[in-house]
């Protein structure tokens, strides 16, 4: 048993197995999952679990080079929690998430809360 940070043995695994460059995607329940893309479906009911207190406990278990985000998403949408982030047309992040390792699907009912993070190195 750990005594803190995330404790989700499968998201564990595929985080701690990304190298660099790999994608990992939070998102919220609507966005498609292309076939053979691994899902993480902690989602449960509508809102719960929330996107920012999963992106957070992912965030404390992978290096990120750089998160990708929809054009479309809320003005502010992430602002503090992630220091490099581009945003990009969500017709093209739909696209990244073909070649993710996995998708973390939360509950999140906000429209286009979803985040393609690249794996970095801690060098």
């Amino acid at each position: 048993m750990r005594h803190d940070g995330l404790w989700h043995p499968r998201l564990l695994h595929i985080l701690s197995a990304a190298g660099h460059t790999d994608l990992i995607v939070v998102a919220d329940p609507g966005l498609p999952v292309p076939p053979g893309v691994e899902t993480v479906d902690l989602v449960w009911r509508r809102g719960e679990p929330a996107f920012l207190p999963v992106l957070e406990a992912v965030l404390g278990e992978l290096v990120v080079e750089t998160a990708y985000v929809a054009e479309e998403s809320p003005p502010g949408f992430l602002d503090g929690v992630l220091t490099r982030t581009e945003r990009i047309p969500h017709t093209h992040l739909k696209k990244l998430t073909g070649r993710a390792r996995a998708v973390v699907r939360t509950g999140e009912a906000t429209p286009y809360a979803n985040v393609v993070l690249q794996a970095g190195v801690p060098f």
